[in-house]
């Protein structure tokens, strides 16, 4: 997959832009709060229809303004193209329209512009709460396969209705029986895919964290459910009285969480911020791997300000990793180090470097 061109109009503070993208590396140079990040995240937007963090469409509106409008050209592999046009209004549902067509389910676009993010942010998927790991598993499994996206979203309005009900006081068998079978057949394809893409992550994971690292850290993935144990309508009936109790539904797949260790002890309590950097960085670029073998469609790869907080050592096999030789596809780049961007640049033609000031970009 290949992004040839996009225009941007009113996306935070970008007031206007059109950028002719190289089709191999692509680096945005400048200070922080210069728009460089916001460049890759209008691009994020045209894949996922939503930015690096899940906030309303009117938080990407520039200052003052009411409506946005991101275009973009896309080629595929097989050399077909794609013409995507993104816009929203302040308090209005966006459209999305592929070439000129727009889709009757804003879901049915997820997967079709496969993409990887490397941020700062992701630390968050070791850090933060089991949600954050969810929400990362659901993003790159959605990309590769859409019946999945579907089973999550019956899974939660299942689980919402079950919810509901609990709240109400309801204890009519038959009514839970209704929203229970759906919700337990949901379920069970969701752990299976799940477990099935952990399965196949894990050793490519592997690999890259060694070469990252130079094999110095012993980092380990596992997915944890606690359907590996006993199915979810076993689930529901154990935890029945607890549930009426609550007012929710304390298991299932929404609790299930991906493990992340050092050694023998958790990653997040023992990590050093470099550790912590190193290990998504070679997860999201496992990440990568996974839906150009899975999905038959090469991402584009957009690492936002991936050398900060990282010493010498893993800098330089960073860069070897992302260098001329890599076989990444198209890659976006931002960063504040001339010297960082111009060592990936070295030997590669046809690159592009940007400079980023206010919202505005120029070619160096």
């Amino acid at each position: 997959m290949l992004l040839r061109s996009a225009e941007i109009l009113n996306f935070k503070n970008i007031a206007e832009a059109r950028i002719d993208f190289s089709p191999k590396v692509n680096c945005v140079l400048g200070r922080n709060a210069m728009g460089k990040s916001n460049l890759l995240e209008a691009v994020h937007f045209m894949s996922f229809l939503r930015g690096f963090r899940t906030l309303p469409d009117a938080e990407y509106l520039r200052h003052t303004t009411d409506t946005a409008l991101l275009k973009g050209e896309y080629v595929s592999d097989g050399g077909v193209s794609c013409n995507l046009s993104v816009g929203f209004t302040r308090g209005k549902r966006k459209s999305v329209r592929a070439d000129g067509k727009e889709y009757k389910r804003v879901a049915l676009h997820i997967g079709r512009l496969p993409l990887v993010l490397v941020a700062p942010q992701d630390t968050a998927i070791v850090q933060g709460a089991g949600q954050e790991r969810r929400r990362f598993m659901d993003m790159v499994i959605s990309q590769a396969d859409g019946a999945y996206l579907q089973h999550l979203m019956r899974y939660t309005r299942s689980l919402e209705s079950r919810n509901r009900m609990l709240r109400s006081g309801i204890r009519d068998s038959l009514l839970f029986e209704s929203v229970e079978q759906p919700l337990c057949e949901a379920a069970a394809a969701i752990y299976d895919t799940r477990r099935k893409w952990a399965e196949a992550l894990a050793p490519i994971f592997a690999g890259y964290h060694r070469e990252l690292s130079a094999g110095a850290d012993d980092v380990q993935i596992h997915y944890r459910s606690a359907l590996a144990d006993c199915p979810m309508a076993e689930l529901l009936e154990a935890n029945r009285q607890r549930d009426a109790l609550l007012g929710y539904t304390s298991a299932g797949v929404h609790r299930d969480d991906l493990e992340t260790t050092l050694g023998s002890h958790a990653l997040r309590s023992v990590g050093s911020q470099g550790q912590l950097k190193t290990f998504t960085v070679a997860l999201k670029l496992a990440v990568f791997d996974y839906l150009r073998q899975t999905g038959g469609e090469t991402p584009l790869l957009l690492l936002d300000d991936i050398f900060d907080k990282l010493d010498a050592s893993r800098v330089e096999h960073i860069l070897h990793v992302v260098g001329p030789a890599s076989g990444f596809g198209q890659i976006f780049i931002t960063d504040t180090n001339r010297e960082h961007l111009d060592r990936i640049l070295a030997g590669i033609d046809g690159h592009l470097l940007l400079q980023a000031d206010n919202g505005a970009f120029t070619p160096l």
